[in-house]
C-alpha cells in the first residue's frame, strides 16, 4: 500500500438606455482636456500594476504547489520507479505514453505505437490518439526532444514543471475574470487569495498532476474569461475578433484535453440559451456552442434512481466518494475563510437582480407585442455577470451532486465571490435596498471589505502556509516497488498482465507489459473486458475464471489483498460485493440480500486460490507474493 511517512535524516441584461447614457458620459469626460493625461495615466498605472500581480501571484501558486508535492514526496530523491508509482491508477497509464514516446528511436515509430497500440489492450490493436486525450503527453515528449534542455532537466520534471506552469495560468485566468467582472484588481487578489487558502477544495494537482482535469480546466477558465469580456457590450471589431479567436482557441485546447469535454460544453450551451431565452444578451452576440458515453447515463440514471442499481459499471461509480454527494465539511472548511459567506451574499443579490431582470424583460416584451412600447429596467445586470450567475448555479449542482466536480464550482466561487465584493453594482443594489444609498458609501464598501477580508487571510492562514512549506515527508510503497522490480527482472517483455485496473496502469508505466485492462474507462468493449477480468475477486470456479484471463491473452494475474478483503467501503459497495450482485449472488457477511440473489457454487476465487488446492494448482502457478500482492503463472496447456 502506498503511504507517507516522515523523512528519516534529512445587452445588460438589456443594455439599458441608462446604461448607454452613462457610457456615453464617460467617453465624453475622457475626450475633455481637462484631467484627461492624469486620467489616461492613472488608468495605465492601474493596469501595469494589477497585470504584474495577475503575473506574480500565478507564478507563486505555481511554485508553492510544487514545493508541496516535493515535500510530501521527497520526490528530487526517490528512485525512477518509485516516482512512476507516485502517479497512481489513470496517471500512470497518461504519463506511461509521455515515457513510450521519448523512448521511442524515432518520433514516427513513437506515434507508429501510438496509432497501433497492442500493449495497452492484449490481442487488441487500437489507436490511442483516438481513443484517449493524450495530445499533450504527445506535445510534451516532442518539445522535450527537440529543445536543448535534455542535460539540464529530467524527462519527469520537464512533465510536472508544465502541469504546475498551467497552474500559474489557471490563477491568472481566474484573476482577470473576477477582475473583468469588478473593474478592480483588487477583485483578482482576492479571489486568487481564496483559491490557495481553499487548496483542498479548489485542486488537488500536487498529487494527482497528469489527471485530464489538470490540463484541462486552465484553459477552460480562459475560456470563461473570454466570453466575459465578448459579452461586454460595444466592443470595438479588432477587440471583439481577438477574442472570438481566444475563445476558439482555449475552447480546442480544452476539449482536446479531457474526456468530459462534451459535458461541460453542454452547461455552456445551456448558459447561453438561458441568457438568450430571458432577453439577457446584447444583439451581434447571440452565440451558441453546439455519441455520450453510455456508462456516464447509467451512472446518472442509477444516482437519482431512473435506471437498474445492479448494473455493474454504475454501481462502480456510485460507490466511489469522488462520485457521492459533495460532503457537508466542504462548507464549513469554505466558511473558515469567508469565502462561503461572502459567496451566498453575493449569489443571493444577483439572483434576486437576475429575477427582477428577467421578469422585466419578459412581460416587457409582451407589453412591446401589444402596445409596441417599451419600459424601462431600474435595475441593471450586466450580460457578463448574468453569465457567470447561471455559470455559477450550475456548476453547484454539478459539484453539489458529484464531488469529483467540485473543482470546476469552488474555483468559479472564488471568482464569483471576489467580484460581488469589489462590485460597484452589487453594493449599489444593497445599500438601495436598506435606504443607505450614497456614492461614496459605494466606494468605501467595494475597497475596505476585500482589503480587511485579505488581511484576516494573512493573518490566519500564513503561519499554516508556511508550517506547510516546512514539513518534509517521503514517499513510501515497499511493496509495490518490490513487485515491480520483480515484474521486470523475472519476467518476459511481451508478458500480458491481469488485475484491478489501477495496478495495471502503474504496471504499463514502470515495466511497459502488456496489460488486459486499464483505469480509462470510456470505451463499451473495455469496461466488458474489465467486469470478465475482476471475476477474480468473484465467486467463480478456477476454470471459468482461467478460461477468461485466456481469452485475453493472459500470462500472469496479479491478486491484491486490499481489494479481495477491503473494509474501506460499506457492505454493497466493496468490489467484491458489486460483482456477487452482478452475478445474481449473495453477498458476504451479516446483512439482507435481495430475495432473487442466490448462494454461489463456488468460493471466492482470490481467497480459494492461496490455499493451493489440486483444482487451483492445475491451472496456476504462484510465483511471487509479499504483504500485499500474490502474483499466479496461468498455465497454458489446460
Amino acid at each position: 500500500m502506498i503511504s507517507i511517512r516522515q523523512r528519516k535524516g534529512v445587452k445588460t441584461t438589456e443594455v439599458s438606455e441608462d446604461y448607454a447614457a452613462q457610457e456615453a458620459n464617460v467617453k465624453l469626460e475622457n475626450k475633455l482636456p481637462s484631467g484627461c493625461t492624469t486620467r489616461r495615466l492613472w488608468k495605465l498605472l492601474s493596469f501595469m500594476v494589477g497585470g504584474t500581480i495577475a503575473l506574480c501571484i500565478g507564478l507563486l501558486t505555481s511554485v508553492y504547489l510544487a514545493t508541496l508535492h516535493e515535500n510530501d514526496l521527497w520526490f528530487s530523491n526517490i528512485k525512477e520507479v518509485e516516482r512512476e508509482i507516485s502517479f497512481r491508477t489513470e496517471c500512470g497509464l497518461y504519463y506511461s505514453y509521455y515515457k513510450q514516446m521519448l523512448q521511442a528511436p524515432t518520433l514516427m515509430q513513437g506515434f507508429h505505437g501510438l496509432i497501433y497500440d497492442n500493449k495497452t489492450e492484449s490481442m487488441r490493436t487500437i489507436n490511442l490518439l483516438q481513443r484517449m486525450n493524450i495530445y499533450q503527453e504527445v506535445f510534451l515528449s516532442i518539445l522535450y526532444r527537440v529543445l536543448p534542455i535534455q542535460k539540464y532537466l529530467e524527462p519527469v520534471y520537464f512533465y510536472i514543471y508544465t502541469l504546475f506552469g498551467l497552474q500559474a495560468i489557471y490563477v491568472t485566468a481566474l484573476y482577470i475574470t473576477s477582475w473583468l467582472l469588478s473593474g478592480t484588481w483588487l477583485s483578482g487578489l482576492l479571489a486568487a487569495f481564496w483559491y490557495v487558502t481553499n487548496r483542498i477544495d479548489t485542486t488537488r494537482v500536487e498529487f494527482t498532476i497528469p489527471l485530464r482535469e489538470n490540463w484541462a480546466l486552465p484553459f477552460f477558465a480562459i475560456q470563461i474569461a473570454a466570453i466575459t469580456y465578448f459579452l461586454r457590450p460595444n466592443l470595438q471589431p479588432l477587440s471583439e475578433r481577438l477574442t472570438l479567436l481566444a475563445i476558439f482557441i482555449s475552447t480546442f485546447l480544452f476539449s482536446l484535453t479531457w474526456q468530459f469535454n462534451q459535458f461541460m460544453m453542454l452547461m455552456q450551451a445551456l448558459v447561453l440559451f438561458t441568457l438568450d431565452s430571458l432577453d439577457m444578451l446584447p444583439a451581434v452576440k447571440k452565440l451558441l456552442n453546439l455519441k455520450s458515453d453510455e456508462h456516464i447515463f447509467k451512472f446518472l440514471k442509477a444516482k437519482f434512481g431512473f435506471g437498474a442499481t445492479r448494473d455493474f459499471d454504475a454501481n462502480l461509480y456510485l460507490c466511489e466518494e469522488a462520485f457521492g454527494l459533495l460532503p457537508f465539511n466542504t462548507f464549513g472548511r469554505l466558511s473558515d475563510t469567508l469565502l462561503f459567506y461572502a459567496y451566498i451574499f453575493v449569489l443571493s443579490i444577483t439572483v434576486m437582480a437576475a429575477l427582477a431582470v428577467a421578469f422585466h424583460n419578459l412581460s416587457d416584451s409582451a407589453r412591446q407585442q401589444s402596445t409596441g412600447q417599451m419600459g424601462k429596467c431600474t435595475i441593471i445586470l450586466k450580460p457578463e455577470t448574468a453569465y457567470n450567475l447561471i455559470h455559477t448555479i450550475l456548476f453547484g449542482f454539478l459539484a453539489l451532486s458529484t464531488m469529483r466536480m467540485k473543482y470546476l464550482w469552488t474555483s468559479h466561487m472564488c471568482v464569483f465571490a471576489s467580484f460581488g465584493l469589489c462590485s460597484p453594482e452589487i453594493w449599489e443594489l444593497l445599500l438601495k435596498s436598506i435606504h443607505l444609498y450614497n456614492p461614496k458609501r459605494i466606494c468605501i464598501m467595494r475597497y475596505s471589505v476585500p482589503i480587511l477580508i485579505l488581511l484576516y487571510l494573512c493573518y490566519k492562514f500564513w503561519p499554516g502556509m508556511m508550517d506547510e512549506l516546512s514539513e518534509l515527508r517521503e514517499f513510501y510503497d515497499p511493496d509495490t516497488v518490490e513487485l515491480m522490480d520483480w515484474i521486470n527482472s523475472h519476467t518476459p517483455r511481451k508478458a500480458v498482465f491481469a488485475g484491478s485496473m489501477q495496478l495495471l496502469a502503474g504496471v504499463k508505466l514502470c515495466t511497459g507489459r502488456t496489460l488486459t485492462n486499464h483505469p480509462h474507462y470510456e470505451d463499451n468493449s473495455l469496461r466488458e473486458r474489465t467486469k470478465a477480468v475482476y471475476q477474480i475477486y468473484a465467486k467463480r470456479s478456477p476454470e471459468d475464471v482461467h478460461a477468461l484471463l485466456r481469452s485475453f491473452g493472459t500470462d500472469y494475474v496479479i491478486l491484491e489483498d486490499s481489494i479481495c478483503y477491503e473494509r474501506r467501503h460499506q457492505r454493497g459497495c466493496r468490489l467484491r460485493d458489486l460483482l456477487d450482485i452482478a452475478n445474481g449472488h449473495m453477498m458476504d457477511g451479516p446483512g439482507e440480500n435481495d430475495p432473487d440473489l442466490k448462494l454461489a457454487g463456488h468460493p471466492r476465487f482470490c481467497e480459494e486460490i492461496k490455499r493451493n488446492l489440486p483444482p487451483y494448482t492445475a491451472y496456476f502457478t504462484r510465483v511471487f507474493q509479499n504483504k500485499t500482492f500474490h502474483v499466479y503463472k496461468l498455465l497454458r496447456n489446460k
